[in-house]
């Protein structure tokens, strides 16, 4: 806290109660001078001035807090590392300055970019710049970033599925048989599972007229239940879960739509893996992805998004980390308690241990990794089969989709995972350095480095070569 610089909220505070500094500095027992330097980060805010700063002013001392600040360099440094700004030259240190004393300016940046990505016109551009909380941009972005403020918990949900639980006489080792007999007596559906041919590109089809389930005959036998609860959700809990996507303020149909689809997708895996049940187990197990597979009779990927979901207070599990991507970079899921920055315009670091996953098809990876502010992370990493693989058929090969999901969290909660057995942590020969992106991470004797890094001055010699392109050796 002794180091905290706090210069832009600071000054935005003073002046949204039309203080001077004069003023503001009696109210805190300084100087003006030294209000001066701290508003304009030359000097850090001490634990005295933040306590009197929260007695006078009722201010919430959270408010202050630097993972906020964190998050909007990481994505600001992304947007201008789009080569559109290239001859601006803009460096790192310009993004901290600016986030650091003008926050409010960084995120007008920010919203004017994902505005002009969108493709908008003026008026829209202008539209995003005047909200208080600007779209993320795609609607899949809004529900990422409606999901990351909520922690990925939704108490609405969590209770409803108990309650079904409650009510009914489910079996966990009979689960999908007991979810298509509920859905035959509740909601008077039946489920079919349909030849593979007729479903063409479908692995779920309800039909509302006939009140017919149909589920692709290539769905995994977790696949099926999953989609069993999910649909459930939708004709038994449509009313808790447009409550809860109505705290979104969402800026589209598509994106209610889509939080819809999440939130059914969040009680299904709520009602596979029970809360406290699955609580309960995780500790017994110590996380052991593997064991509670067979235990709960789910798939890898679904046990690795439950895990990120136990935030119940009280019954609070590690706080993780989730990506999924494919084999050419796409991030197509992400979610972050554990505290790091995950690329949100274009691929994640090369070296991270889920991009090395896709050279090892069904094997667990791990990684003891650091980013260049020096926080360290654990995580595990492993593909899993895409949708693409179930419509696989005989005649001409086709290609086998693959994906692969990564599982993390902070180094000093490691020693909770039975995936870290073993391990010396503490070694720092198994430590792989690590970055957000190419263009955002400052570490310039990278070999993996695929592009110029804005943290320095593009400087190519043509009598010396490092490890990669851009890579620097002095």
């Amino acid at each position: 806290m002794k180091a905290m610089r706090i210069g832009g909220k600071l000054r935005r505070l003073r002046q949204e109660r039309r203080l001077t500094q004069a003023q503001m500095a009696a109210e805190l027992s300084i100087s003006p001078s030294y209000l001066n330097l701290i508003e304009s980060n030359q000097r850090p805010v001490t634990v005295n001035v933040l306590l009197r700063l929260a007695e006078r002013f009722q201010f919430d001392l959270t408010a202050l807090g630097g993972d906020d600040d964190a998050r909007l360099t990481s994505e600001l440094m992304e947007a201008l590392s789009d080569p559109l700004f290239d001859a601006q030259d803009v460096k790192a240190s310009d993004v901290k300055e600016v986030v650091g004393t003008l926050p409010s300016i960084a995120r007008a940046l920010l919203a004017a970019y994902q505005a002009f990505r969108r493709g908008g016109t003026g008026e829209e551009v202008s539209d995003s710049l005047e909200k208080e909380n600007p779209p993320a941009g795609l609607p899949s972005e809004e529900v990422t970033d409606f999901l990351q403020q909520r922690l990925n918990y939704i108490p609405e949900l969590e209770a409803a599925a108990e309650a079904l639980w409650l009510d009914s006489t489910f079996g966990l080792f009979t689960l999908q048989q007991d979810l298509v007999k509920h859905l035959a007596e509740r909601f008077a559906v039946d489920v079919e599972i349909a030849p593979a041919a007729s479903m063409p590109g479908y692995l779920r089809n309800y039909n509302p007229m006939t009140r017919k389930l149909q589920l692709n005959e290539m769905l995994p036998l977790p696949s099926r239940t999953f989609q069993l609860a999910h649909q459930i959700a939708f004709l038994g809990y449509r009313r808790e879960i447009e409550a809860v996507v109505s705290t979104g303020k969402f800026t589209s149909a598509d994106a209610d739509a889509l939080a819809r689809s999440a939130m059914a997708n969040y009680f299904a895996a709520a009602l596979m893996m029970p809360y406290d049940r699955f609580f309960g187990s995780v500790k017994s197990t110590r996380y052991d992805v593997n064991i509670l597979q067979h235990r709960f009779g789910v798939s890898f990927e679904q046990i690795c998004h439950r895990l990120t979901t136990l935030r119940r207070p009280g019954q609070e599990g590690v706080p993780f980390h989730l990506i999924r991507v494919d084999i050419a970079g796409n991030i197509s899921k992400r979610f972050t308690a554990s505290g790091i920055h995950i690329a949100r315009f274009g691929a994640a670091c090369p070296r991270w241990n889920v991009y090395d996953a896709f050279t090892t098809p069904g094997m667990t990876r791990v990684q003891v990794s650091r980013m260049p502010d020096n926080s360290s992370y654990f995580c595990i990493a492993r593909t899993i089969d895409s949708a693409a693989r179930l419509n696989s058929r005989g005649g001409l090969p086709s290609r086998v989709g693959q994906l692969s999901i990564g599982l993390g969290c902070a180094l000093h909660f490691a020693k909770e995972l039975a995936f870290a057995d073993g391990l010396n942590l503490d070694d720092p020969n198994i430590v792989t350095p690590i970055g957000v992106s190419c263009r955002t991470c400052p570490r310039i004797d990278c070999s993996d480095r695929a592009m110029p890094s804005l943290a320095q001055k593009l400087e190519i010699d043509e009598n010396r070569r490092g490890f990669s392109t851009y890579s620097i050796t002095d």
